[in-house]
């Protein structure tokens, strides 16, 4: 299954430097990765991203990501993916901008 994780670009750009991340400042607190499903990103995107430009999309598979990926309950008792190791360069199959659009953020065609 596809999963996604929305970076600010210094997040993406320290990734990219670094090789791995321990995620955003909210990944930090929390102890875990935080990742939305095709069917939640778009919500996260705007709960945690509203307003805000200059973002990027990055694609993994779940199935790459072993037993340090757990499905846990969380906004509305849905499971969130949580990555529990620092998330590697190697972990992402695709990345690209998410632009902010006059009505929010504009996800690729053919995301749920």
């Amino acid at each position: 299954m596809k999963i996604y994780k929305i970076f600010r670009a210094p997040e993406w750009a320290a990734l990219q430097a670094e090789g791995e991340t321990a995620g955003a400042p909210v990944d930090l607190a929390d102890g875990y990765i935080h990742f939305s499903t095709a069917a939640q990103v778009r919500e996260t995107a705007a709960k945690h991203f509203a307003g805000e430009d200059g973002l990027v999309l990055l694609t993994l598979d779940s199935d790459r990501l072993g037993d340090d990926l757990r499905w846990e309950p969380s906004r509305g008792g849905q499971l969130f993916p949580h990555l529990y190791r620092p998330l590697r360069l190697s972990d992402i199959e695709a990345d690209g901008p998410l632009p902010l659009g006059p009505e929010g953020h504009a996800f690729p065609d053919g995301l749920a």
